[in-house]
């Protein structure tokens, strides 16, 4: 399949648009997924195939519960829509799920998915088993654009952003993957959201707010706003937004304290300053002591970990009156990686610092380490081989199916 020729995707507020080599294609069968459209898009769907309004009404009320209650990816298995109606809503519209190349599990129970849309873009996601509470790490982008020296998967090209439907898609198959249909609020295993997987959510803004209304509607998944994270690298212009649209907590990838090194190992700190990036988290809409801004802060050996680095981190945060907790996270080498991570001795120094200056500065526990599933580790094996491999690899498997 030739490539389509690079485009440029407007991003929403005064940033620059990222450039894009791929857009997205739509299904091969032309049926529509339902999957990611809120209430009023899936009846309009509905309306646009032909169903009458009034059908339209009902009939997107019961799909919708079927999807996000029942986790139903089969119209045949909804038992209130007349049988005769079956056929015309599966020649038209699939629930789809993303198709699962790799399911890993680690060894401390970190699950993670390579997972493949139908026009053959790879991403990840990754779910995190606590003694408390269940974490999935959901990805926004199939690559990334920011190009932080210390993450293996901001080395990688950014190829699209990620649908609605497609972020949705994540938490659909992780419910189906832990028998979690269906939807109910207690006793569930996957308890909180974390939009920390792949690319800068706020560079996807519309699809993460729409993916996430969707996940959050109390008549579907229903996950609270409290148990829902979204990371972002600074993207300042767009992080007032998304406090009023979308409501989230907010966590900031901060990692570093001084001009110099954010520079160089967040390359986005050159056009959004350190400063400029607390006075909008200062700004963030509901963040208070019940809400904390979390900052993430991977410890790297001799770059960011020093007594004087942790100082002037307690500084800052209070010169910013931030309602904040510090995750300080052991850097996850990756081959290649120019950084080694600190010894325990320093991070533990460093937090106690941090804890003496009356922010909290708890030590994350590397997950997953053994399968890439840890913070700063995705990156799809697949993204590896080229174009012309992979198609190579096809056409051998093709060949062997046939013998």
């Amino acid at each position: 399949m030739p490539e389509i020729a690079a485009a440029i995707m407007p991003i929403a507020g005064h940033i620059d648009p990222v450039p894009v080599p791929r857009a997205v294609a739509p299904r091969e069968d032309g049926r529509v997924d339902l999957v990611g459209l809120n209430k009023a898009e899936l009846r309009e769907a509905l309306l646009s195939a032909g169903m009458e309004p009034r059908q339209a009404k009902l009939r997107s009320k019961q799909i919708w519960h079927w999807i996000y209650n029942r986790g139903a990816t089969e119209f045949s298995a909804m038992t209130d829509i007349a049988k005769v109606q079956h056929p015309w809503l599966e020649a038209r519209f699939v629930v789809g799920r993303p198709e699962v190349v790799e399911a890993q599990v680690s060894s401390d129970g970190t699950r993670k998915w390579l997972l493949r849309s139908p026009d053959g873009q790879d991403y990840e996601a990754v779910f995190i088993p606590d003694a408390d509470r269940g974490t999935l790490c959901v990805s926004s982008q199939v690559g990334c654009t920011l190009n932080c020296t210390f993450c293996h998967t901001g080395t990688m090209r950014l190829v699209r952003n990620l649908t609605a439907g497609e972020i949705v898609g994540q938490v659909m198959l992780a419910r189906d993957a832990l028998g979690e249909w269906p939807s109910q609020p207690e006793g569930r295993m996957l308890t909180n959201i974390v939009m920390m997987g792949m690319g800068e959510p706020l560079y996807n803004f519309e699809n993460v707010r729409d993916a996430l209304s969707v996940v959050m509607d109390g008549d579907g998944l229903a996950l609270s706003k409290r148990r829902i994270t979204l990371s972002t690298s600074g993207v300042v212009p767009m992080m007032a937004r998304a406090g009023a649209e979308i409501g989230v907590n907010l966590a900031v990838s901060l990692h570093a304290v001084t001009k110099e090194i954010r520079d160089e190992i967040v390359p986005l700190n050159r056009k959004y300053g350190i400063e400029e990036l607390l006075q909008a988290c200062a700004d963030y809409p509901g963040a208070n002591n019940a809400r904390r801004i979390t900052f993430e802060y991977v410890m790297l050996k001799d770059k960011n970990d020093s007594d004087a680095h942790a100082h002037e981190l307690v500084r800052l945060l209070k010169h910013y009156k931030l309602p904040a907790k510090v995750n300080l996270i052991p850097f996850n080498p990756w081959p290649g990686a120019a950084y080694e991570c600190s010894t325990p001795e320093r991070v533990r120094a460093f937090s106690d610092i941090v804890f003496a200056g009356g922010i909290s500065a708890p030590v994350r526990t590397p997950r997953g380490r053994d399968i890439d599933a840890a913070c700063g580790q995705l990156k799809t094996a697949a993204e590896k081989k080229s174009r012309a491999q992979l198609d190579r690899e096809a056409v051998e498997a093709a060949l062997v199916a046939a013998e």
